[in-house]
């Protein structure tokens, strides 16, 4: 028989240690024991969540909270797990339970400033951390998470503050570095060049360092022209993130060629999924220009802005059900066979409540639904898709300066130069089949018409999403929707064009993608 209390004991030691597979197994050994006890459900929810078991997670952080109503720390925690499961119209409400319970110790004001930003509610989760760091002004984190919030609600100085203050306290705090670099353009009079060397030399043995300051470095210098020690530092940079995530161009082809397979016809059954018209999705590779997109869109008083949903590819997994993401299972097709189009787009749909129901329209930002785009045409028939491509070697560019901090898989092509280059090359693959068998159903938009004639441009994307026309979608600078990327400052500014060939700055270097690119016939200018 188990004894409770030295049970009771030993589950507190194993989660004071965060030793997850312990607390599992000591909870287990104590929950029939003690059904109804609060902490035991919690500490075995919060180890669920820790290893990605997901349904044990939220059942037993749900039973927690049922027990002990308004535990801050336990409703902070259960609205964490739903963000994990993209339930976010929950998180938020269960945040705002969290919020109105009066927390008081920094760990659960920062999981529910975590929780308010990935539910893009960035006022609040400013306003979270700054209570936070009212009650532990010497810890970085808080400062760090409190500065993001603050870029995206257009803070700049605010966040520049915040970053400068912690990298004070804890020098160590590398992704500091970065966002602070990113956080404007760098004059040769202005910048942290000198700083970010000197740590650099100091610390050029921590992964975590040689990442954030050596891309943080190729930031700076690209801003102050000097081209050769920018592409340097972005190559160093790149190469300790791959370290950290290995990377196999052929996975992705086979996905490509999955997908291919999958949608092999023009589908030219009456339309099966939900009738909705209210989504309009904007999709291509990242660094492409899709945030101005968004934003030019977001400026017409019928539109709504959710951001880079992750609703649409999860809702399309629960369907198909199975272990094995659904993008990596070679049989995509017969996965899929059975899949009720009207309830996944119905699905889809009541996920993004209750932030869409706001305004007729909402765009959904995720560029790599571009892998679901036939997916999206049959779950939601009358949903528009709109693409912007740019130049392949601008966007390659693009996608290799850009460090993408997260944990899908989706952007880990990016690391190396190359093997970006063979992505676009499936990417430009996978977009010429979706022409051919869903025509019409994609506005494919050049971002070099959108920044050189936006007035044209945006008549057609309007005219494309039936919206009438609107003169505030000219002026996306005024747009005062949030904005979740370092670089807000770029998307806040009126629209200007000298982003396009950017790639010059680098010619010397790219001469190896120029060929991979021109051997797979992608058109490219001089």
């Amino acid at each position: 028989m188990t004894d409770p209390t030295r049970a009771y004991t030993r589950l507190i030691e194993a989660f004071n240690q965060n030793d997850w597979p312990r607390v599992q197994q000591r909870a287990a050994q104590l929950l029939p024991v003690l059904p109804h006890d609060p902490i035991v459900h919690f500490m075995a929810g919060v180890a669920c969540m820790q290893t990605q078991q997901m349904p044990q997670a939220l059942d037993c952080l749900l039973r927690a909270t049922q027990l002990e109503p308004g535990r801050a720390d336990f409703l902070a925690q259960y609205a964490r797990a739903l963000v994990l499961v993209r339930r976010m119209r929950e998180a938020r409400l269960v945040a705002d339970e969290a919020m109105n319970s009066s927390p008081g110790d920094p760990m659960t004001l920062e999981a529910l400033g975590l929780v308010y930003a990935q539910v893009q509610a960035f006022a609040q989760a400013a306003a979270v951390f700054r209570r936070a760091v009212a009650l532990t002004p010497a810890q970085a984190s808080s400062r760090f998470h409190l500065a993001h919030a603050l870029t995206a609600i257009g803070d700049s100085e605010g966040a520049e503050r915040e970053l400068e203050a912690g990298i004070r306290l804890e020098p160590g705090y590398w992704k500091a570095h970065l966002n602070l670099a990113q956080l404007r353009r760098q004059a040769p009079t202005t910048n942290h060049l000198e700083r970010l060397q000197s740590l650099l030399a100091q610390h050029g043995n921590d992964i975590g360092a040689r990442l954030y300051l050596n891309l943080a470095l190729a930031k700076e210098y690209d801003d102050t022209a000097d081209y050769p020690k920018a592409f340097g530092h972005l190559l160093r940079g790149n190469a300790a993130v791959r370290s950290l995530r290995p990377y196999a161009a052929r996975q992705d082809e086979a996905m490509f060629d999955a997908l291919l397979r999958t949608f092999p016809a023009v589908h030219d059954a009456p339309a099966e999924g939900d009738p909705t018209a209210e989504p309009i999705f904007v999709i291509g590779m990242p660094r492409t220009g899709t945030t101005l997109l968004e934003r030019i869109l977001s400026s017409h008083p019928d539109v709504y802005a959710a951001g880079e949903l992750q609703n649409f590819p999860t809702a399309l997994q629960q369907a198909a059900g199975g272990r094995l993401p659904l993008l990596f299972d070679p049989d995509i097709a017969a996965r899929t066979t059975a899949i009720d189009w009207r309830r996944l787009g119905a699905t889809y749909l009541a996920s993004t409540r209750p932030a869409t129901a706001e305004r007729p329209r909402f765009i959904d930002k995720l560029p790599h639904n571009f892998l679901y785009a036939g997916f999206i045409a049959r779950a939601l028939p009358n949903a528009r898709i709109v693409c912007l491509r740019r130049d392949p070697l601008d966007t390659c560019l693009g996608n290799f300066r850009h460090f993408f901090d997260r944990e899908s898989p989706y952007y880990d092509y990016s690391y190396d130069l190359l093997d970006t280059g063979r992505y676009y090359i499936q990417f430009e693959r996978l977009m010429a089949h979706w022409r051919n068998v869903l025509p019409g159903r994609i506005l494919e938009l050049p971002y070099e018409s959108l920044v050189q004639a936006p007035e044209t441009a945006a008549r057609q994307l309007l005219a494309f999403c039936d919206l009438s026309w609107n003169d505030a979608c000219l002026r996306p600078e005024n747009n005062a929707t949030p904005v979740n990327t370092p670089h807000a400052w770029q998307v806040r500014a009126p629209i200007y064009g000298t982003a396009i060939g950017r790639w010059k700055h680098y010619e010397p270097q790219l001469l190896e993608l120029r060929q991979l690119l021109g051997e797979a016939g992608i058109g490219l200018q001089d």
